[in-house]
């Protein structure tokens, strides 16, 4: 059976033990963390070491309604992604040699 990401709760619960804090400060330093990054995702925003958000520009396009086949115009959008460190990835999938 393959094991189930953490919760929240679990990841407050370890962090909050390694940094010998409460609960609750750790609960409000990730909280001001994410709104951090919501707030400076505009311009990009990275945590060392995991990754970074960015803001893209995605072209106008032309696609196709599933449901009717029918052909339309999708419009050009800004879209945010977040992109892994080359260390966290390298974690979870070592590199070929």
């Amino acid at each position: 059976m393959a094991k189930k990401p953490m919760t929240k709760s679990q990841i407050i619960d370890h962090l909050a033990g390694n940094a010998e804090l409460s609960k609750k400060a750790m609960v409000a330093i990730i909280e001001d963390l994410v709104g951090l990054a919501y707030k400076e995702a505009k311009v990009g925003f990275t945590i060392p070491g995991l990754g970074k958000l960015v803001v893209n520009d995605r072209k106008a396009r032309m696609g196709r309604n599933p449901a009717t086949g029918e052909t339309i115009k999708i419009k050009a959008k800004k879209v945010l992604k977040f992109r892994i460190a080359k260390a966290a990835k390298d974690a979870v999938v070592p590199t070929k040699k």
